[in-house]
């Protein structure tokens, strides 16, 4: 349960829209020096994170990140999938963040994330 919340938590951080309610959701459980990166960024630490989210917030006032799938988790490595749902209600392709954690499990030290689901098909040899 613990991981979940880490997990909402760090959601919760992209869907406010107030900076200071993101900071005081982001930085329990992002660690120092934690990275993100997706498509579109790469940010290290959590003031550029927290410009990144802040960026996403002015262009698409309130959108929201919302977990839909369990957090999955083994050797100190979890995986969610999420969707980015628009304030009309429509929402893009999920994504799916594949999250580092540090040795308690207690905080965030890396997250990648991808947009849209995955495509193709590739035949085991």
């Amino acid at each position: 349960m613990a991981l979940t919340h880490l997990i909402d938590s760090y959601c919760a951080a992209w869907s406010d829209a107030d900076a200071g309610r993101r900071r005081a959701l982001l930085l329990p459980v992002w660690s120092d020096g934690a990275t993100y990166t997706d498509p579109t960024v790469h940010a290290v630490g959590a003031e550029e994170l927290l410009a990144h989210i802040a960026g996403v917030q002015d262009k698409i006032p309130g959108a929201r990140i919302l977990r839909t799938s369990d957090v999955d988790v083994h050797h100190g490595i979890a995986r969610f999938a999420w969707k980015f749902t628009m304030p009309d209600g429509s929402s893009l392709p999920e994504g799916l963040d594949i999250a580092f954690l540090d040795a308690g499990e207690s905080r965030i030290t890396r997250i990648i994330g991808f947009f849209g689901p995955l495509t193709g098909s590739q035949s085991a040899p």
